[in-house]
């Protein structure tokens, strides 16, 4: 932890500043062994291995349980790959890589700290990074080096940030949430009047099947069993996906233009991955107790009616969902509006042009 993070951490408590009251371990500028008081309420707070600890006590065991289940993930797969540039880039177009620049920057859910990296990379003044799980360490590791990087352990729904972000967002966390709603809202809360905020999120459209066949097993089996059983067992459909894509999916390959693919434009950009990218695909998907995949409808509800203006739905290789708007807190009105090419507007609000 960098002493600079202090400007924008918050007790998850009662939201007041909080100081750094001892350090017992200290390297490289980095705090490693401390704590940290609320300078309202008087809590206090652990500083482990670099990381900031302020989830509450009071933290939904769900939630709890889903860290736990994806910590694991994080800590098999470390490493940072030249193609997640590409791939965050794309769940959250618009938004591009100079909107972060000279930006302060909060991340909703950071994982093992990929997005947190390249946000640091692109400019940004100082992106805080959340997330619940021991991934956070991780996430620490991976980006210590980085002067405006910042990791802190803490739960999404109450964030434990002041409310002064420039751009917030949040990849492939949400729905990973019992209620995404809420937490789309909680990371809405912590920018400032005028910031602006991008979600991405599982689709439900065109991955019914998922709902169907997919979760049954993933609620009675593979999110209980243990993380060993599960990465052995996660290579089997990571073998038929690597052997689909490199048959059909492929650039120039002998299924391009003799039919039409299922999840082309998916399967397509992973045609240049490594092996155990997949197997880590699959793996997030069987991991997880709680994933709910979001049909238009509502996630454009999340944006509707007041606090957000100049909302952008946009469906993301036809699977997922991609939402940005602007946070105004002090301006009446919002609503949704339909800006990307995907998409026209009818008289039933936005509807997906083109699809299949």
């Amino acid at each position: 932890m960098r002493r600079a993070v202090l400007a924008y951490l918050a007790c998850p408590g009662c939201g007041s500043r909080l100081a750094l009251s001892s350090v017992t371990g200290e390297d490289d500028g980095h705090v490693i062994e401390g704590e940290l008081t609320c300078c309202g309420c008087a809590r206090r707070f652990d500083v482990k291995r670099g990381v900031p600890l302020l989830a509450g006590a009071d933290v939904d065991p769900l939630k709890t349980e889903t860290a736990a289940r994806f910590s694991e993930e994080w800590t098999r797969w470390t490493d940072l790959r030249g193609y997640y540039e590409s791939q965050f880039l794309g769940w959250i177009a618009p938004i591009a890589r100079e909107d972060f620049a000279g930006r302060v920057v909060f991340e909703g859910g950071c994982g093992k700290g990929r997005h947190t990296e390249l946000v640091a990379r692109f400019g940004a003044k100082d992106v805080v990074a959340v997330d619940l799980g021991e991934s956070a360490f991780v996430a620490f590791q991976n980006t210590r080096h980085l002067p405006n990087a910042h990791v802190v352990q803490g739960d999404l729904t109450h964030p434990p940030v002041l409310p002064v972000f420039d751009l917030a967002f949040s990849v492939g966390v949400l729905h990973h949430m019992p209620n995404p709603e809420v937490g789309a809202k909680s990371v809405a809360g912590v920018v400032r009047d005028g910031g602006r905020l991008v979600v991405w999120v599982y689709g439900l459209e065109n991955n019914e099947w998922i709902t169907r066949f997919v979760d049954p097993v993933r609620h009675a089996i593979t999110s209980k069993i243990s993380y060993r059983a599960l990465r052995t067992l996660s290579a089997i459909p990571a073998a038929v996906m690597w052997g689909a894509i490199k048959l059909f999916y492929r650039s120039g390959s002998r299924g391009e233009g003799l039919f039409r693919l299922p999840y082309r434009q998916y399967l397509s950009s992973m045609s240049e991955f490594p092996f155990d990218e997949l197997e880590l695909i699959v793996f997030d998907q069987l991991v997880t107790p709680v994933a709910h995949y979001l049909p238009r409808s509502e996630v454009e509800r999340w944006f509707a009616g007041t606090g957000f203006k100049d909302v952008q739905l946009r469906w993301h290789n036809q699977m997922s969902w991609t939402a940005t708007a602007t946070v105004a807190r002090s301006a009446p009105g919002g609503g949704a509006r339909a800006l990307a090419p995907d998409f026209e507007t009818g008289a039933g609000g936005i509807r997906v042009a083109g699809s299949a």
